[in-house]
């Protein structure tokens, strides 16, 4: 490999590494060079070497093991969850997100505050008047309502997982809407269930909110497939 010259040594460094690794000098499953041979093939330090390997394993490609060195794992890095949903097929994306939501509301249920019961009307209301606004802006206002009702189930985790959720759906979303008219029959599409989801809500009943959200779910599921 070629000396490094100044700038960001260690992403130089991970860089190089992992180019080795791509071109199948270092295989999967094979042991590193040392952090002395490393550093000497590269032109760096060894504290330059460390850094680099630690971006390269929180890349999913290395891997240390206590006592017998530094092992390739693999020869790509690992895909970050965002990038993983974009990709991904809506019909799966819809099957992880009814787990997650019907879960939520579940939980909201049993767990919603009179803050959340505020949030939630007024985010019901909102899906309400986008009902006479353009594809783009009823899909941000139907994700502000399910956030909301994800937010009531006070799960900090589930929070975390809608946010990585919310952008690809909005995205998905808002292209299928108005490619299949789907709002064309009934601008506020779907109200009537998100409505009565509210309500069992607020009425603190776990399985009525979670079998309505599921079958509403599962009828855009449904419908978005078929068209």
């Amino acid at each position: 490999m070629a000396s490094l010259h100044p700038s960001p040594l260690a992403e130089q460094a991970a860089a190089l590494i992992e180019e080795q690794i791509r071109a199948g000098h270092w295989p999967v499953g094979g042991k590193l060079p040392g952090e002395v041979a490393l550093a000497k093939e590269l032109g760096v330090g060894r504290s330059t070497v460390r850094e680099a390997l630690r971006t390269l394993a929180a890349a999913g490609m290395v891997r240390s093991r206590q006592g017998s060195g530094v092992f390739v794992t693999a020869d790509r890095p690992a895909d970050d969850w965002p990038a993983r949903l974009r990709r991904a097929e809506l019909a799966h994306v819809y099957e992880v997100r009814t787990m997650v939501e019907v879960q939520a509301a579940r939980l909201a249920a049993a767990r919603r505050t009179a803050a959340d019961l505020t949030t939630l009307d007024a985010a019901l209301a909102d899906r309400l008047a986008a009902g006479g606004a353009d594809d783009a802006a009823f899909v941000d206002a139907d994700i502000a309502l399910h956030t909301a009702l994800v937010a009531a189930a006070h799960n900090p985790v589930l929070n975390d997982l809608f946010a990585q959720f919310a952008p690809v759906l909005r995205e998905q979303l808002v292209d299928l809407v108005g490619l299949f008219g789907i709002r064309t029959d009934d601008p506020n599409q779907g109200y009537d269930s998100h409505a009565a989801l509210v309500r069992a809500v607020r009425e603190g009943d776990p399985e009525a909110a979670g079998r309505v959200l599921a079958a509403e779910l599962e009828a855009t599921r449904s419908r978005l497939l078929a068209d």
